[in-house]
């Protein structure tokens, strides 16, 4: 049960992390949950529409409109005509949000990875193998 409770303080500490920078930076909770959608769909090449993005985040349509336009406005997010389906709009975080997020954010992901370079490539492994089925477990719980 240590590593469940070493999750949950884990967790807990980096939504008060993530609040904070919500706080800083003017963004509801949800506005910061859905730049991090964003940003891991652009890192894994999953065009990021609206409605995608309201799958991800438990949304309605007119929740999701109001949230992308929100973002927009703010100049965190742009809304980009789809080049092989004009009808489509998808959704790219602004350089500037990026920014804005690795100032902050930048120095705790700096302390995570030297944390990570302590530990072995075999024991990384094991490391990465259980956060992944940890999150996997989640995702599989909000089905």
């Amino acid at each position: 049960m240590r590593a469940v409770h070493l999750l949950r303080a884990i967790t807990l500490e980096l939504n008060q992390v993530g609040a904070q920078f919500a706080n800083e930076n003017a963004l509801h909770p949800t506005d910061l949950r859905a730049l991090v959608c964003l940003l891991d769909a652009a890192r894994a090449g999953t065009p990021a529409t609206p409605g995608w993005l309201g799958g991800q985040l438990g949304l309605n349509s007119a929740g999701t409109t109001a949230l992308v336009d929100r973002l927009e406005r703010a100049g965190h997010v742009r809304r980009i005509r789809d080049t092989a389906d004009r009808r489509r709009v998808l959704l790219a975080v602004d350089d500037r949000a990026v920014a804005l997020g690795q100032a902050f954010f930048g120095p705790l992901i700096g302390d995570i990875v030297q944390v990570l370079h302590g530990f072995s490539a075999t024991e990384q492994a094991a490391v990465e193998r259980f956060l992944g089925a940890v999150h996997q477990a989640a995702v599989d719980r909000r089905k």
